[in-house]
């Protein structure tokens, strides 16, 4: 989660890891087993729908009640679980305001033309030869400026999700590009939370964190962008890249103009000035929805019999734009703050779970367990990369993928003589950039739903984000910028 504020993060890095003594790793791994079996149960044999349209928080709610009956059993009260429950709830507060407000953003970006404008002037320049890998540098250098790859989805994501949509891209391998450069850029900018918590966590600063980064993030962002250059060349756009018929159809639906894009200037604007999410996000609402009414006034009528109830109705209802093209029509489409409903309860689902296992020990056990087989410098590595993506799995959140294993781990770094860059560099290629790849994971569930296409359809296209764990490996297997602690 980019977007907590510093407070909350501050919070979470000094929170108390809970430890149990009566508990065994066995124990410790049941409600991970169940909530795993359950969910992979729910999709290959449900397709989803199991226990309805919110089988996914059923059964992290299911997975939470296994582990409170684990905690009982092992001497843990309830008191102490509804504790961590509600210090998770506690750390997704602001996440889930900024859905909400990301919900309408994207609600009255529509009605208002800012994201048909999008579309419109990036068919003209983006052809299908280079949008893939142009889409990941677009989204890295906005990630950098901003810090955020929440905010990077949120604003240029739409946009290149719906001019790729148009001109026949697959959605997954469009938001595996956007995601790719997202987190290139959140994970080297000195904005980023995650890039201030790791060395803090592992004992180093900033920019030699950053430095050391470089040196696996560089070449995964490069493999990325080649097979994404390869990627574009084999992608099959027949009949789905008319521009001009695409064009003339956005035209012919909304008053195009430049102008539109002052709206997206203003918010990231705000943001590289360091204004608070909320803040930048609910300027840029209010702001659309005054351009709506200058720029779309047709629009707004054709939707409601009140134009300031059509604005309303984009805030937080759905919102439907009929175009003369079908699949401009299935583009520009908006679920509001209600669209948001889903991920809101998953999210705080996930954190029922992360609390009650973090409450009962089990966390630290398993994290605990791994550093155990830690014998050499390389199982170091690899324990540490499996506990950020054992945390991403069990916690559902990145934060604490990084703050558990970054304490755990810190001693048995400087055991083995390395360097705490080297901790701080494989907390973030293995616990920042694989938040995305769980859908459970707060960070899963925000991008999925902001992107409009499921993690299961991007995962394989995420390549930065499922790279980076495999070579840090790399480096650490051929000890390839393994820095060791200076000799005293």
């Amino acid at each position: 989660m980019e977007e907590t504020n510093k407070g909350s993060e501050i919070k979470i890095q000094d929170q108390k890891i809970q430890q149990n003594k009566e508990l065994n790793i066995w124990e410790a791994l049941i409600p991970v087993v169940i909530l795993i079996s359950l969910l992979y149960y729910n999709i290959r044999f449900k397709d989803g729908a199991w226990l309805g349209d919110y089988s996914n928080q059923y059964i992290l709610l299911i997975g939470g009640v296994v582990a409170a009956i684990v905690g009982l059993f092992n001497k843990t009260t309830i008191k102490k679980m509804i504790n961590e429950v509600w210090e998770n709830w506690k750390s997704v507060f602001v996440p889930i305001l900024i859905l909400l407000l990301v919900g309408a953003l994207a609600g009255t970006w529509l009605i208002s033309g800012i994201i048909p404008a999008m579309v419109y002037y990036g068919l003209q320049v983006l052809s299908p030869a280079i949008f893939l890998p142009a889409s990941v540098i677009i989204a890295a250098i906005i990630s950098i400026a901003t810090g955020s790859s929440w905010t990077t989805s949120a604003t240029v994501g739409i946009a290149l999700v719906g001019i790729g949509t148009a001109l026949g891209i697959p959605t997954g391998m469009i938001a595996g590009a956007v995601i790719s450069g997202a987190y290139f850029g959140d994970k080297m900018s000195p904005l980023s939370d995650t890039t201030n918590l790791a060395p803090a966590m592992a004992g180093t600063d900033l920019f030699t964190h950053i430095k050391y980064m470089a040196y696996t993030t560089v070449p995964t962002i490069i493999v990325t962008l080649i097979v994404f250059t390869i990627l574009s060349f084999t992608i099959d756009t027949s009949g789905n890249s008319d521009v001009t018929s695409l064009l003339n159809s956005i035209d012919n639906s909304f008053n195009i103009s430049p102008w539109l894009f002052i709206v997206p200037l203003v918010v990231v604007g705000l943001i590289l000035l360091k204004t608070k999410p909320l803040i930048a996000l609910g300027t840029g609402i209010i702001l659309a929805a005054v351009f709506s009414f200058i720029f779309q006034p047709e629009v707004l009528a054709s939707l409601s019999g009140s134009k300031f109830q059509s604005v309303i109705n984009a805030i937080f209802f759905d919102t439907q734009i009929t175009t003369d093209n079908e699949k401009l029509t299935e583009l520009f489409s908006a679920g509001g703050m209600n669209g948001m409903k889903w991920t809101i309860l998953l999210i705080i689902c996930a954190m029922v779970f992360g609390g009650i296992m973090d409450g009962i020990g089990a966390l630290a056990k398993i994290t605990k367990e791994l550093l155990s087989l830690a014998k050499s410098t390389f199982s170091l590595f690899l324990t540490t990369v499996f506990g950020c993506l054992g945390l991403n799995v069990a916690a559902s959140d990145q934060y604490l993928a990084i703050v558990i294993p970054g304490k755990m781990f810190k001693d048995a770094f400087k055991d083995k003589g390395l360097a705490p860059e080297n901790l701080s560099r494989t907390l973030e290629d293995s616990g920042t950039v694989t938040s995305v790849l769980i859908p459970w994971n707060t960070c899963g569930a925000y991008q999925s739903t902001v992107l409009g296409v499921g993690v299961g359809e991007y995962f394989l296209f995420a390549i930065f984000n499922w790279l980076s764990p495999i070579m840090t490996l790399i480096f650490a297997a051929f000890r390839i910028k393994i820095r060791q602690l200076a000799s005293k």
